[in-house]
């Protein structure tokens, strides 16, 4: 993480760790739509610059870092941290075991899809 950090090219770029312990690991995954309540850490690339010129350069470098991270990164994930250029089905995954509810919820309230912006639970078919 720190070499990582090290190759950052711009002054603004940040790495942080969010420490997730306390009140929130003391809630069952499946309690609320959020399912990640182990003791842990979420981890963020954060990459920001002033100059468009700079664009490609940051950009390989929050990739590139992320890449080289993946590896200590458990199943979880953060629907709030998700990327539009996501792969997969990363909604689904950031979700885990209460995707398939929130579904149901989802098709029983807003079945056309209304409100599909931001990182969207689709209805069910």
């Amino acid at each position: 993480m720190i070499e990582c950090f090290g190759q950052c090219p711009t002054p603004m770029g940040q790495l942080l760790l969010e420490h997730f312990h306390g009140a929130a690991t003391r809630v069952a995954p499946t309690d609320t739509a959020f399912p990640a309540r182990a003791d842990g850490y979420n981890f963020l690339v954060l990459s920001e610059w002033m100059q468009p010129t700079a664009n490609d350069q940051c950009i390989a470098w929050a990739k590139k870092t992320y890449s080289d991270m993946e590896g200590f990164f458990a199943s979880w994930r953060y629907v709030n941290y998700l990327g539009d250029d996501e792969t997969g089905e990363p909604v689904a995954a950031a979700y885990g075991p209460n995707y398939r509810r929130l579904q149901e919820i989802k098709t029983k309230y807003d079945s056309t899809n209304f409100f599909h912006m931001n990182h969207n639970i689709r209805p069910l078919a």
